[in-house]
């Protein structure tokens, strides 16, 4: 197995077994160079740590960047965030975001809480909002605890309940105080704690941590 992509007649094959890209055969990006491309889940490269360096990891994402693949540059903006590059950042974030990625917004909306790109509450909400509206949880956490700030404590709570029901730590913890002053129903806060579990289990798996564990050595944030 050469680990690259491999072409026939013009059309993207198998890494593993050459069989070509068809409408019968969808081929699945490798999660762990994105390069490589296979015809079943059963990817080696998937299942096993990745033996590329730092600076190969760099450069396949420099390549997924340039292709504008959103969670390629919204690494690139990770990247600048360490290098002290905060207008690097923010402008990889933005190019992500607009592409899609709702990290991105997340993280633009903590530029604009910060003020890295100077303080903007408009703009902080408006990530925010995209983000909650894409899944990310501590976003939708967020948004709570903004309308919990101005008094929307109705608002506050079912943002929290969602949140909770992606996994959110905090916002289960928000849903729990609020509970015990009367805020929350019980039936609100069952259901609430219900789906908290249910997505904390749906992410415990031997795959799942070892993607994470790739993720997170090869610099994700």
């Amino acid at each position: 197995m050469s680990g690259v992509v491999e072409e026939s007649d013009d059309m993207m094959c198998c890494a593993s077994c050459g069989i070509a890209a068809v409408d019968a055969v969808k081929l699945k990006k490798c999660t762990a160079c994105y390069l490589v491309r296979y015809c079943s889940h059963k990817c080696p490269f998937c299942r096993h740590p990745s033996l590329a360096t730092e600076e190969v990891r760099f450069l396949m994402n420099v390549k997924r960047a340039d292709a504008n693949d959103p969670a390629a540059i919204f690494q690139m903006g990770v990247k600048c965030l360490k290098e002290g590059d905060y207008d690097g950042a923010f402008q990889y974030w933005t190019k992500a975001a607009g592409l899609g990625d709702v990290t991105a917004h997340f993280n633009l909306s903590l530029m604009y809480h910060n003020g890295e790109v100077g303080k903007d509450k408009k703009k902080e909400l408006h990530h925010l909002e995209q983000a909650a509206i894409g899944g990310h949880p501590t976003a939708r956490h967020n948004l709570g605890c903004i309308e919990g700030g101005n008094g929307r404590t109705d608002r506050a709570v079912k943002h929290w309940i969602m949140a909770s029901k992606l996994g959110e730590d905090a916002a289960l913890s928000s849903l729990r105080s609020f509970y015990s002053k009367g805020f929350v129903g019980k039936e609100d806060f069952a259901s609430a704690l219900r789906g908290y579990q249910a997505a904390v289990d749906a992410t415990k798996s031997h795959q799942r941590e070892a993607a994470k564990e790739f993720y997170e050595t090869s610099g994700g944030e």
